[in-house]
C-alpha cells in the first residue's frame, strides 16, 4: 500500500512540472570570483594544475594546506581528488602536479 502512495505521488509532482524539465522560474545561484589564483610558475605542472585542479575548488584549497607538507602529503592529496573525488586527472599528469603542488605550496619552496 505504501508503495502505491510514493508511485501517485510521484505521478502528480510530474504532472504538476515539480520534477520534470527545468522550469522557466528556476533559480540560478552566481558563486562569488575566486579570492585567489594559482601561484604562477614556468613548472610543467602549474598548467596542468591549472586544467585540473581549479575546475573544481579554489586555488586557496592549496593555499590553505600546510606550508610543512612534504611531497608524500601531496601525492597523497593529488590521489585522493582522482580516487575519491573523481577528479579527471590523467595518470600521467599526476606526477608533473605533484611536483608543481609540493614545490610552490609545500615544504620545496623555494626560499
Amino acid at each position: 500500500m505504501e508503495h502505491r502512495k510514493m508511485l501517485a505521488a510521484a505521478v502528480a509532482a510530474v504532472m504538476l512540472g515539480v520534477a520534470g524539465p527545468a522550469r522557466a522560474d528556476a533559480k540560478r545561484i552566481e558563486l562569488p570570483a575566486d579570492g585567489l589564483q594559482l601561484k604562477p610558475s614556468t613548472l610543467p605542472g602549474y598548467a596542468k594544475a591549472q586544467a585540473n585542479c581549479v575546475a573544481c575548488h579554489s586555488a586557496e584549497y592549496m593555499a590553505y594546506q600546510p606550508p610543512t607538507a612534504a611531497r608524500p602529503y601531496w601525492e597523497a592529496m593529488v590521489k585522493r581528488m582522482k580516487a575519491v573525488f573523481k577528479a579527471p586527472v590523467d595518470e600521467a599528469d599526476m606526477p608533473a602536479i605533484v611536483d608543481y603542488l609540493v614545490k610552490t605550496y609545500g615544504n620545496e619552496q623555494a626560499p
